[in-house]
């Protein structure tokens, strides 16, 4: 069973910053697309990034768009994504996901074959 590891949640406020963190042992990561998704309270699934395989490319959502970057380090084996200037309407639980394909599907929010078990991100006003 394949259980994606996220860290790095926490509460902060408007403006503040955080950086996820995504890894899972025994699964090297490098080789997929990897996904953030997040889920608010009362609202569905939304993708927020996605990062393909190697040197692929990087979709954001509208919402995060220059204040999220999402990277990988292969030889930590894990997927980043650094939240800057952030927002109310960014408390969620934020989730890494794949779909065991090397590109990604957009920022679809559903057809994946492994998740996380999320970590709670907080802003408060």
């Amino acid at each position: 069973q394949v259980q994606f590891e996220e860290s790095g949640g926490g509460s902060v406020q408007t403006g503040g910053s955080l950086r996820l963190s995504c890894t899972v042992p025994g699964f090297t990561l490098d080789y997929y697309a990897i996904a953030w998704l997040r889920q608010a309270p009362g609202k569905g699934r939304e993708g927020v990034s996605c990062i393909s395989s190697g040197e692929g490319r990087i979709y954001y959502a509208d919402s995060v768009k220059g204040r999220f970057t999402t990277s990988r380090d292969n030889a930590k084996n894990t997927v980043y994504l650094q939240m800057n200037s952030l927002k109310p309407e960014d408390t969620a639980v934020y989730y890494c996901a794949t779909d065991t394909l090397s590109n990604c599907r957009g920022l679809s929010s559903s057809g994946y074959d492994f998740w996380g078990q999320g970590t709670q991100v907080t802003v408060s006003s």
